[in-house]
């Protein structure tokens, strides 16, 4: 396999000597302190966060990522000010992309945590960072290379209440990214403690058989993604045969086609696990009927 895998999901940014950031409100240069010492973001991974797709001036499947994010803080018993709102962040995400000029295409990530300080501390006061990059325009055509896909073998997901949020806590994902560079493979999947297949590094995936397509439930510890809950409404709503249930090792051997799903992208095909390659055909469809169309 290629040392440098064509394909994969490599964001194609472009960095500028002094980019800017928004922090609780407040617009700055990006070279700036912002976090302390104490910030349980950092020391705990008390905190969520969105990627989010910035595309000639919206932001793609933005009630989508709200949703989840005020879903998300809901769950892990954050304080929300009541200023605190999707309208205020939207405005906000829009004037720091025109500043990095990046409304034409870019990458949001907008990340949330709890105040300062230890475990058991009373400061529960919600912050937040916004930060934004140009995107290259490679990220809108469905990969002409398939991805060369295996499994991270060291991790297992749990399957619990918190399984499902893009949690600041991503050190299974890390490290199952840093198994793929070093297999010198596209991306890695994790596995969740049956043995099933949650997702992968950053993205859910979907599998083709005979019954029609099926992607990991949330009981099976994948990631709530945007694009994943999008693609399930949109699938169904034109016609396509697809379901949530569980997908184990077995079951990619035996697929027809497989993609991986995240919101950047929107889907990536894969061309080969182990010994097995697939073809494209229906996920070439889903893309031109499905994602390239999303408008908002």
């Amino acid at each position: 396999m290629p040392s440098s895998p064509q394909g994969g999901w490599h964001f194609l940014f472009y960095f500028e000597p002094v980019n800017n950031i928004c922090f609780n409100g407040k617009m700055m240069t990006a070279d700036q302190p912002v976090l302390m010492a104490g910030n349980r973001g950092y020391r705990y991974g008390d905190g969520l966060f969105e990627t989010i797709k910035m595309e000639k001036g919206q932001l793609r499947l933005f009630s989508f990522h709200s949703a989840r994010l005020w879903s998300g803080m809901q769950m892990l018993k954050f304080e929300i000010p009541e200023l605190f709102a999707p309208e205020k962040l939207q405005a906000e995400i829009i004037q720091l992309c025109r500043k990095n000029r990046c409304t034409e295409l870019g990458r949001v990530r907008l990340s949330v945590f709890r105040g300062n300080g230890g475990l058991y501390d009373k400061d529960k006061t919600l912050q937040y960072l916004i930060e934004a990059w140009p995107l290259n325009e490679t990220v809108n055509r469905l990969n002409e290379n398939g991805l060369v896909i295996g499994i991270f073998p060291d991790a297992r997901k749990s399957c619990d209440l918190f399984s499902q949020l893009k949690s600041a806590n991503y050190l299974p994902y890390t490290m199952a990214a840093q198994y793929a560079k070093e297999q010198q493979l596209n991306d890695s999947l994790v596995l969740n403690q049956y043995g099933n297949i949650a997702d992968s590094s950053i993205a859910n995936i979907f599998i083709l058989k005979e019954s029609g397509w099926i992607t990991p439930s949330l009981s099976e510890g994948c990631v709530n993604g945007v694009m994943r809950r999008y693609l399930l409404s949109q699938m169904k709503e034109t016609g396509y045969q697809v379901k949530e249930a569980i997908i184990r090792t077995a079951d990619l051997e035996e697929a027809k086609e497989i993609f991986l799903s995240n919101a950047i992208y929107g889907i990536k095909w894969v061309k080969q696990f182990g010994d097995t390659v697939f073809g494209n055909a229906e996920t070439a469809k889903i893309y031109r009927d499905i994602v390239q169309t999303i408008s908002h």
